[in-house]
């Protein structure tokens, strides 16, 4: 877990303050963070040497107010620690569900549903606080999320403002004189009480509400529309004891530049505001990236090397190990077809190589624009009938295994060819080339801005979180790089290249991948795992904040090489983002600042020599997807203020 300090005095780009067994749970108070560590959960707080807790104690929540933590223990009492006298030592008696603090107060709901409350500034509840879903407390003002989605607040302002007053929340979370909440109607984060909310409510236009989960998991319905946020089919639950209107109300209008530089200031702070919830949006949104890490999985993973072929005599078209194995979408080509198509594989066809061997393009005969990718063949040798068969069963296994790999922005197989001793893949043709000339090549690529290059980022993290969280069994790529992310028609980047092991080298101890993107600990160890591509996906953020290259000259005119990641990354560590930043590329606006920043951050966690102190592909996901929205909001309020004019 990595801290950041968001004072405005502190230029502190963020500090491992922990490293062990997972956390399942974390709070933060005014400049406290506790956690749960474990299956004990054990109760545990960081910068924070004056609180201590008995051996052996468990909590099942915790909460963190200014000066004192309080914890609900198995029995259903709380125990509070710390330096508050109005808190520790004053908990009330029964039997709790939950507990909550604010700044100098606490409040727990009892078992039956009623709110206690105690401390300084505690509310007076005189009303009755049964079907309560959740409790938000800042510094003198406790609010709380009832099960028809509607919000009751005392303390100072209790009322709502008018225009959010009768809405209904998912959530909601508070902290210092803010109280924030997304909305049930569209997802927007709103956010009242402080000065720096008054003129605008509305922070962010949609936020992701929850966890993506199945469908089949979801034992009280699905929030409406919220399969938009996630992927692969996956939806966002309804909260069991959450009962929202059938019909929600449509969108507000986006809101105007103005008011957008209004809440600039807001933004940050309702990063805090919602950190302490530990909703999937909080903490990424909080801090921009801590990561809670966890044992690598000892799964099976399918590893890919370089190809070497022998010349080998025509086989079947088809052997026995492939039926019933290939994916319903995959055709056998001919090779007839394919040399009608290619011209006979003309160099006037040829587009490229790579691992695998030359790449053409061709028009099939149904209409349909392809790349064709041929193996090199190389020289027979002495073992050639023996290496024959162990390299048909491997190719034919892999094709297997590729048939079945299906997502958006991996680039799709359409099917193989087998015969006259030739393997020929043929995939869909990907129109705007590689992300590598994008970058390096192309003086005036549309992805010279910062919103298109962070979609670029992101659309390439979810194919490779594919590869290694939902391929059975997963998959590592072993040679991402800026070459092997292809650009679509319509610009949506996808993984190629991600399953040409068809055979494995006879040297088992050579390295696999491209020299800048290479993992260290890999190249040393001789240990591959999942954590090998995000080094590599790392070096290619820094490649997208940049626009250097993996390997570039030091300065102008110099023959000196250096790497990306030695340049750029002692900027992003001492918070200098702006130091490495693309100079070719308009300067960002503040929002887009705020996203790079984040893209930079987890680059630079990407690229840490041990492969342990990385995240995982769905940790950088989320933070990139983050980073997207906060630029699209900000692209809204352009829009918006261009209209006004």
């Amino acid at each position: 877990m990595r801290w950041w300090a968001f004072s405005s005095d502190d230029a502190d780009p963020g500090k491992r303050i922990y490293r062990g067994p997972s956390l399942v749970a974390l709070a933060a108070g005014d400049s406290r963070v506790c956690g749960l560590i474990g299956d004990a959960r054990k109760p545990t707080c960081w910068r924070w040497p004056e609180v201590s807790f008995p051996t052996g104690l468990g909590f099942t929540e915790i909460a963190v107010g200014r000066d004192f933590v309080c914890g609900l223990l198995n029995c259903g009492s709380i125990k509070c620690f710390g330096n508050d006298s109005d808190i520790v030592g004053t908990e009330p008696p029964g039997n709790f569900g939950s507990v909550a603090a604010g700044s100098r107060h606490a409040c727990a709901i009892t078992t039956d549903g009623k709110l206690t409350c105690w401390g300084a500034g505690a509310p007076k509840v005189n009303e009755s606080t049964t079907g309560i879903l959740s409790m938000a407390l800042g510094a003198n003002r406790t609010c709380l999320l009832r099960a028809d989605g509607t919000v009751l607040c005392w303390g100072e302002e209790p009322r709502l403002p008018a225009d959010i007053a009768a809405e209904q929340f998912i959530s909601i979370e508070a902290k210092g004189d803010a109280v924030c909440g997304i909305l049930a109607k569209n997802f927007s984060v709103v956010c009242w009480g402080s000065e720096n909310f008054r003129q605008n409510h509305v922070v962010y236009g949609r936020a992701k509400p929850g966890t993506c989960a199945p469908s089949s998991s979801c034992r009280c319905g699905v929030l409406p529309d919220s399969g938009n946020f996630c992927s692969d089919g996956q939806v966002i639950c309804q909260p069991c004891s959450l009962q929202l209107r059938s019909n929600p109300p449509p969108f507000p209008p986006p809101t105007n530049s103005t008011q957008s530089r209004s809440t600039s200031k807001g933004r940050k702070l309702v990063f805090i505001v919602l950190g302490s919830g530990g909703l999937g949006l909080g903490f990424l949104a909080v801090i921009g990236f801590i990561i809670c890490r966890h044992c690598d999985k000892r799964s099976s993973r399918r590893v890919h090397d370089t190809l070497e072929l022998g010349s080998m005599r025509p086989p079947p078209r088809v052997e026995p190990i492939l039926d019933g194995r290939l994916g319903p979408s995959v055709e056998e080509f001919s090779m007839e077809a394919l040399l009608q198509a290619t011209d006979d594989f003309a160099d006037s066809h040829k587009i490229g190589s790579g691992s695998f061997g030359l790449v053409y393009r061709a028009t099939l005969a149904d209409g349909r624009v392809v790349a064709i990718k041929r193996a090199d063949l190389a020289s027979s040798s002495s073992r050639a009938s023996h290496k024959r068969r162990v390299q048909e069963r491997a190719f034919l296994s892999e094709l297997a295994q590729l048939s079945r790999v299906n997502h958006k922005n991996l680039v799709r197989l359409f099917g193989y060819c087998q015969e006259r001793g030739e393997r020929v893949l043929v995939y869909e043709f990907m129109a705007n080339g590689t992300l590598h000339d994008h970058l390096h090549k192309l003086e005036n690529s549309p992805l010279n801005s910062w919103a298109a290059r962070l979609r670029v980022a992101l659309d390439a993290a979810r194919g490779i979180e594919y590869l290694h969280t939902y391929a059975v069994p997963a998959i590592i790529h072993r040679d991402i790089k800026s070459s092997n992310i292809l650009l679509d028609g319509e610009w949506t980047a996808k993984v190629a290249d991600f399953g040409l092991s068809l055979t494995s080298p006879d040297d088992e101890t050579s390295a696999a991948g491209t020299v800048g993107y290479m993992d260290p600990e890999y190249y040393r160890l001789q240990r591959l795992t999942a954590k090998s591509d995000v080094y590599s996906f790392g070096v290619v953020l820094l490649e997208l904040v940049t626009g250097c290259k993996a390997i570039h000259r030091s300065e102008e005119g110099s023959d000196s090489p250096r790497n990306v990641v030695e340049m750029a990354v002692p900027w992003i560590e001492a918070d200098e983002v702006d130091m490495v930043l693309d100079r070719r590329l308009a300067p960002p606006t503040p929002a887009e600042v705020e996203a790079v920043a984040y893209v930079g951050y987890v680059a630079a966690e990407c690229v840490r020599a041990e492969g342990r102190e990385r995240p995982g592909m769905s940790e950088v996901v989320a933070v990139l997807e983050r980073a997207v929205a906060v630029c699209e909001v900000a692209g809204m309020d352009r829009t918006e203020a261009d209209r006004s004019r």
